[in-house]
């Protein structure tokens, strides 16, 4: 069953309710959109510019059918941080572009083929549980942050439950900006605010952007083998969150726009995000989880979220004045999101009525979320596949593998 609708994809809300909307959207995501760059030492402020462009970007190749909102993927980090330290940061930026390739390929693949071998390689009985795992890997960073001022990340949380569940007229549609502010100005009561990094900042500064600075993409095959396989895994990523967003819309997005124009989307947004300096892109499960809790779908409002970021990449200021967001704020509000994109993942199974009594398909489940919670680590030679990439690709092995029969097929409730 779909979520009710306040404002469909092609609805625009006025502008007085359209900015605080897209502002959730940049809460959403900015957190975990400027950590990868943080890691793997690439500019924060050039990976909030390349987001929103990619975003804007991602919008134009699906006709702004698909409210996706595009941040930094979490799947790249550690060969992003192997190839940067082998081959120099600028080698990594070709790494990263050839990684959009690999999505670009795909897209002509679909295109040419058709999505029916999409189908049968990547059912509901593997997306659904992927799309959980996502969710649940990512629980342990929500339980860290909040463990450091668990008082402040539960007033957050309340809050947002609060405002989702007894809020009314806009008051409901905003939980998330409502939580994030109020959460932070409680940290501020408990000390948990330090706002040296933004009394040293400067108002305005342009993005270190690689075109600006000279420091441009320089081509090697070692950083290509490192970086660009991985895209295979963040590809899986993208089919389960085009799923989760279609059944949230109620829209067949994988018809129309259709897969192939999402991966291309995908694709291109990475090489420029690449080629200015930022780290590859994926769809955002934080945005997907926004979606659920607003019930606000419009592809305007995201869109809006992408200009936001670009703009507020120029102001230094606000790019302190975020970080300064403590920890246990941030554990509360993803405690309610990471949540959501897990029970997202859930619902995909229960309403496609996957008959988990049947053994293949409980094998399947049970192998998919033990490797992928259990962030299994698997090596060949120099490379190394973790978490929900190994778990996505073995799901998919087995049901290929395994021999189907009727009883498979047959919804739970029989």
């Amino acid at each position: 069953m779909a979520f009710t609708k306040i404002y469909d994809i092609e609805q625009t809300p006025p502008f007085r309710k359209a900015l605080p909307l897209s502002f959730q959207h940049v809460f959403a995501m900015f957190g975990a959109t400027i950590l990868v760059p943080l890691l793997t030492g690439f500019d924060p402020s050039v990976t909030l510019f390349t987001s929103g462009l990619g975003t804007l970007v991602f919008h134009l190749v699906n006709k702004g059918k698909v409210p996706a909102y595009l941040g930094s993927s979490f799947a790249f980090i550690a060969p992003i941080i192997a190839a940067a330290k082998a081959y120099g940061a600028q080698g990594a930026l070709t790494g990263m572009m050839a990684a959009g390739v690999v999505y670009a390929l795909f897209f002509a693949i679909i295109a040419v083929a058709g999505l029916n071998w999409i189908n049968r390689v990547l059912p509901t009985v593997v997306v659904g549980p992927v799309v959980m795992i996502i969710g649940l890997s990512l629980t342990p960073t929500a339980i860290q942050e909040a463990e450091k001022g668990l008082l402040t990340a539960f007033v957050t949380a309340g809050i947002v439950i609060v405002a989702s569940v007894f809020g009314r007229g806009f008051i409901k549609i905003i939980p998330i900006l409502l939580g994030t502010v109020g959460g932070y100005l409680f940290a501020i009561t408990q000390g948990q605010v330090n706002f040296a990094a933004i009394n040293k900042a400067s108002w305005l500064a342009l993005p270190n952007l690689s075109i600006l600075t000279g420091h441009l993409p320089v081509f090697t095959w070692g950083a290509v083998s490192l970086i660009a396989p991985i895209a295979i895994a963040s590809i899986v990523e993208d089919v389960g969150h085009l799923l989760v967003i279609g059944d949230t819309v109620d829209r067949d997005l994988m018809h129309d726009p259709g897969l192939h124009r999402v991966l291309l989307g995908n694709g291109l947004a990475t090489i420029v995000a690449a080629f200015l300096g930022g780290v590859p892109e994926t769809t955002y499960g934080e945005n997907i989880g926004v979606l659920a809790i607003t019930r606000v779908f419009s592809a305007r409002v995201v869109q809006g979220a992408a200009v936001i970021a670009i703009l507020l990449s120029f102001v230094q200021k606000f790019g302190a004045a975020v970080q300064t967001i403590p920890e246990p704020v941030l554990g509360g509000i993803t405690i309610i999101l990471y949540g959501m994109i897990a029970s997202v993942g859930l619902r995909n199974l229960v309403e496609a009525k996957v008959n988990l009594a049947n053994n293949r398909n409980l094998l399947i489940v049970s192998v998919i979320f033990t490797l992928g919670v259990g962030g299994i680590l698997i090596k060949f030679g120099q490379y190394a596949f973790a978490g929900v990439g190994p778990a996505a690709v073995i799901g998919i092995l087995l049901n290929l593998v395994l021999p189907k029969d009727k009883e498979a097929d047959a919804p739970a409730s029989q």
